[in-house]
């Protein structure tokens, strides 16, 4: 036996203590480790780069809404329409993503106020099958619009999606009127409806009820758009701007109101609400 083994069975060791998996959460963007505690204390926002990460409906509803909310019921729709099968059953991805996901499909809303003012907010969760608009996520839009609609209040909508559900095939691109519709109808009853852009919002749902807004926010640094910069690249042979897609650029070039961090996004959304109300009111 060598002397460092000699030594090493001679000393005291303790079992190893176990240290959890999520304890750390590592940035996206500037790759600084961070204590995941204090990262969703802050909001899920990375105190050295403000880089905003992705979160879930729930902690979205528990950052906009003041205490006391009401999540809605989800409408009931048909499940696999087409019998879609790939590399699993249709039914056993949803089945998967409710499994991993608090609510049954990609779009949650809930009635309740953001300092103080009534609203029904909508909040699309990216971690359901990436966000994507299917007849369940259509039927839940056109609920939540009823209701605002019934409790004449505003509609918000924070989106997040890779856009339609393509288990649904052309089902779930006639989503995209009926959410149009729907939000006609909020206008012709003289009711806000302001649309909260968070990362991604692309695809279908970009080319219909996310840029329908009033008022467009969107999160720092979130990707928006409908088709992928490398398609429209490879389409037009040119190389595009830097940031190109990103909300800043969006901003630069009029295609959304406001970009506001996250931390702002309450008082901003209140403010709105306070600003709308008044000229409903006028």
């Amino acid at each position: 036996m060598s002397w460092i083994d000699r030594v090493r069975k001679a000393l005291p060791f303790q079992d190893k203590r176990d240290t959890p998996d999520n304890l750390w959460t590592k940035c996206p963007s500037c790759s600084e480790m961070l204590f995941t505690k204090e990262y969703e204390e802050n909001l899920s926002v990375c105190p050295r780069c403000e880089h905003h990460g992705r979160i879930g409906a729930d902690a979205r509803l528990d950052q906009l809404l003041d205490p006391g909310f009401t999540v809605l019921a989800s409408p009931k729709v048909k499940e696999d329409p087409l019998k879609f099968r790939d590399q699993k059953k249709y039914p056993d991805r949803l089945k998967a993503a409710r499994a991993a996901n608090p609510h049954p499909d990609a779009l949650t809303n809930s009635a309740g106020k953001i300092d103080g003012h009534n609203v029904v907010l909508g909040v699309q969760d990216f971690a359901f099958m990436g966000g994507s608009m299917g007849m369940a996520v259509g039927a839940a839009f056109v609920a939540g619009a009823e209701r605002a609609i019934k409790d004449k209040c505003a509609y918000v909508i924070c989106t997040a999606a890779g856009g339609a559900r393509m288990q649904e095939g052309i089902l779930s691109l006639m989503q995209m009127p009926k959410a149009t519709v729907a939000i006609s109808r909020l206008k012709r009853a003289g009711l806000p409806y302001i649309v909260v852009l968070t990362d991604p919002t692309t695809g279908g749902v970009t080319a219909s009820y996310a840029m329908l807004g009033d008022v467009q926010i969107a999160e720092p640094g979130c990707l928006i758009g409908f088709a992928g910069q490398r398609v429209i690249q490879d389409t037009i042979r040119e190389k595009l701007p830097e940031g190109f897609q990103r909300a800043e650029y969006l901003l630069a070039h009029g295609m959304i109101d406001m970009v506001v961090p996250r931390k702002n996004l309450k008082a901003t959304l209140a403010s709105v609400l306070d600003y709308l109300g008044a000229a409903q009111a006028a």
